[in-house]
């Protein structure tokens, strides 16, 4: 699978986990060079609380379109620090 964003490839892994219709991306899988940590939280009642980056490509900024999750709940820990990607972003096989 891929994720893509303005025509950059921001993960690429055949590993990912499907949860909820998301793609969940290893960590080691990101460009790292296209991602900004943010403060920016949300909380999951069955997850836990997420943490957010921004994407920048080039000049453009799409924030808050990536999340994982640092520190879930211990039903939701096979996806420790796995990001997914919200409708912005393609993903393809």
């Amino acid at each position: 699978m891929k994720a893509i964003w303005k025509g950059k490839v921001l993960a690429e892994s055949r590993d990912t986990i499907g949860v909820e219709g998301n793609h969940y991306f290893p960590p080691d899988s990101l460009n790292r060079e296209y991602f900004r940590k943010n403060d920016y939280h949300t909380e999951c009642p069955w997850k836990g609380n997420a943490s957010y980056y921004d994407v920048v490509v080039d000049d453009r900024v799409n924030e808050n379109t990536a999340w994982y999750y640092p520190n879930p709940k211990k039903v939701a820990e096979y996806i420790t620090n796995y990001v997914a990607f919200d409708k912005d972003v393609e993903i393809k096989e």
